[in-house]
């Protein structure tokens, strides 16, 4: 199979502003107001391994991948889940069961 028909079966996420993921490469979805991930974006920029995809705006979710890259997205974190499709319902509306 070709490089170019793996990436035909990929299936891609929508990160705002026309920006697209491959789904299956990411591994975390992160705020990034933790001074953890402060460091690792600061890392991941001085590497030279971070794509801003936010066109300007305040990051608001950080996107690491199986590649090591760090990807700054302007959306909610819980915005990007339900684009998963992972997030369920009742976590969407901010409401857990105990």
């Amino acid at each position: 199979m070709t490089r170019k028909g793996r990436l035909a079966m990929s299936r891609l996420l929508n990160i705002g502003f026309g920006n697209v993921v491959n789904m299956d490469k990411v591994v975390a979805v992160v705020s990034p107001d933790a001074a953890p991930i402060k460091r690792l974006v600061q890392a991941a920029k001085e590497a030279g391994k971070s794509v801003d995809a936010t066109q300007g705006r305040k990051t608001k979710a950080v996107l690491i991948t199986s590649g090591e890259l760090v990807i700054l997205s302007a959306l909610q974190p819980e915005t990007i889940a339900k684009r998963f499709g992972t997030l369920p319902e009742n976590e969407a509306k901010g409401e857990y069961d105990d």
